[in-house]
């Protein structure tokens, strides 16, 4: 998207958001990819009143959109759904997830009216003010072209990525946003043991990708690493936020005991591709 379409888009999400939800609109990803098909946009009288994306993920594709309040049920979002589901089929995409934020009436009334079924919570947190500590013993590191291999079984072995599309998200990754990825090191052994992914903003950091391989888990790197990054942007005066799956409910439990608190929640729900 150009400068103007980027404004516009903003604009018209500050506006669906006074209705007391949080969209997702993965901001870092719709300034910088390549694709321009991937992106919807209904006008009126030269004015964006209705905007849907499709987002990449390996063999997953999830899809956010959005419809002035004053413009509603007059079947301008389901078009505008209606032509991601379209470029989802015909890139052949495994699965097709809708995005709704759980507080919008308007967005799960409209679900209700084509076939999905739910999928995943997903809860945003916030870290709250609490005492940090016994977070040695690990260490973190930008990731370098020579931790790809680690960076694509960690995907395998912890997010359930085949090995294509491990690979494919890598790439698409490392082109898009190689400096926010950093790896962990358990220091007593000198080992890499996973990643993390840190996306600094002007007044916020978001955590994402949070993987530590399985033969490492339960042994407090996970929680060490966390108290690491935290006491890192609280230095440099950010709001720490993070995402985390409902059904993961030991990264649920990590968060809350660091002093993370849930403040939004988007609901996923499942496309059933017509036979």
């Amino acid at each position: 998207m150009n400068e103007v379409q980027l404004k516009e888009v903003e604009e018209l999400q500050q506006i669906c958001e006074t209705e007391g939800f949080k969209l997702k609109l993965n901001w870092d990803t719709l300034r910088s990819r390549k694709r321009k098909d991937s992106d919807y946009f209904f006008y009126e009288m030269n004015r964006l009143i209705g905007f849907a994306a499709v987002y990449d993920f390996g063999d997953k594709a999830e899809i956010c959109g959005m419809v002035h309040p004053d413009y509603r049920r007059r079947g301008i979002f389901t078009k505008l759904i209606d032509a991601g589901i379209m470029d989802c089929l015909e890139r052949k995409y495994k699965t097709i997830l809708l995005n709704a934020p759980a507080k919008s009436a308007s967005a799960k009334g409209f679900l209700q009216s084509i076939s999905c079924q739910f999928a995943v919570a997903e809860y945003q947190m916030k870290w709250g003010k609490t005492e940090l500590f016994n977070y040695e013993g690990v260490k973190l590191r930008p990731s370098t072209h020579e931790d790809a291999e680690l960076e694509i079984q960690l995907d395998i072995q912890c997010f359930g990525f085949s090995e294509e599309d491990a690979r494919s998200f890598h790439k698409r990754m490392r082109a898009d946003e190689p400096e926010q990825v950093f790896m962990i090191e358990d220091e007593e052994h000198r080992k890499t043991i996973g990643k993390i992914r840190v996306d600094r903003k002007s007044t916020e950091t978001w955590i994402y990708g949070f993987a530590i391989f399985p033969e490492y888990q339960g042994r407090g790197f996970g929680r060490r690493t966390l108290k690491q990054v935290v006491l890192e942007e609280e230095t440099r005066g950010n709001a720490i936020y993070l995402e985390v799956e409902a059904t993961n409910a030991h990264a649920l439990r990590l968060y809350e005991e660091c002093g993370f608190k849930v403040i939004g929640q988007q609901d996923y729900y499942q496309y059933q591709v017509k036979s």
